[in-house]
């Protein structure tokens, strides 16, 4: 007697399966990142000579340790968001990856190109949106064919309207931002390395902003998103990298690490404020910068947490 087959119930049918990964498309190895700044010291007056009362601040060169030891996987199709405090080193690790900041010890691998999307990325301030559209696209590799094809979508997504036709100089930072966005997500990357693009977007962009990574996403590509908004890494990312002093302190998907996160910001705060007056005497080396101005040090000079 055959026995009888038992319905599903609506929540076994309701349960989503879970997403399928490809291949490794990132691999961190051990990765060490050490800079130098530039840091103002006063003697205490115990130290000081007879001769050096009322002298000002000497510069002294020190060592900042961004990234210590950090190694992880990323397999094609996930979406990961990098959490931590200001001075964690998110922005480093990040720049790690692109292939932008050589690590001082251990390995990136990556299967691909990766492509940085950040709040410094170049766009020229005095030239208009859609001029800044098809340089943009043209340095993505895009014929001009490819690049008007996607001009209209570029222009809606990002907002802008009529203000497309307007030097960037003109735009407020949420415009400039939206637009950065709009150009680096009209083709499909290899791997795409978002660092608080979404920052001075509204909560309408940032729904649109998750849809198009998620679009995105279903081409089997790698996606890294640096954030301060806990809404925008909910929204976009299935997997969380809790990072503190340059080490990792928890991996897993979005919403326990996030929780585990929120729940240390309170412990948090008095550390945060000491670091933030610290991190304002301290300036990088001249080494420290890269090409577009934008300095390795980013993490460590900013005041605040998540």
């Amino acid at each position: 007697m055959d026995e009888a087959e038992v319905p599903s119930t609506e929540s076994e049918q309701d349960i989503e399966e879970p997403r399928t990964l490809g291949k490794l498309k990132v691999v961190v190895d051990d990765v060490h990142v050490t800079y130098r700044v530039w840091t103002s010291r006063t003697p205490a007056d115990g130290e000081r000579k007879w001769w050096q009362r009322g002298s000002r601040a000497v510069p002294t060169k020190r060592e900042v340790h961004a990234v210590r030891g950090i190694s992880f996987e990323a397999r094609q199709g996930e979406t990961i968001g990098i959490i931590g405090r200001n001075g964690s080193g998110k922005s480093t690790l990040l720049r790690a990856i692109a292939g932008l900041i050589p690590p001082n010890k251990g390995t990136v691998y990556a299967d691909g190109q990766p492509t940085l999307l950040g709040v410094s990325s170049a766009l020229v301030q005095s030239l208009t949106g859609a001029r800044n559209i098809e340089l943009g696209l043209l340095a993505l590799g895009m014929s001009q064919k490819e690049i008007a094809s996607k001009f209209d979508d570029i222009v809606e997504f990002s907002g802008i309207g009529k203000s497309i036709h307007m030097p960037m100089s003109t735009y407020s930072s949420g415009m400039g931002a939206r637009l950065k966005f709009a150009i680096a997500t009209a083709i499909t990357h290899d791997i795409l390395l978002i660092d608080e693009a979404l920052s001075t977007g509204d909560s309408e962009f940032v729904e649109k902003s998750a849809a198009r990574i998620e679009e995105l996403r279903d081409e089997a590509e790698a996606i890294f998103l640096v954030s301060h908004s806990a809404s925008a890494i909910r929204a976009i990312c299935d997997r969380a990298i809790w990072i503190d002093a340059g080490q990792i302190v928890m991996d897993g998907p979005t919403e326990e690490v996030l929780s585990k996160y929120l729940e240390s910001v309170p412990r948090n705060l008095k550390k945060d404020r000491k670091q933030a007056r610290r991190a304002r005497k301290l300036r990088l080396d001249g080494q420290g910068a890269d090409e577009d101005g934008s300095d390795w040090a980013q993490d460590a000079s900013d005041g605040g947490g998540f």
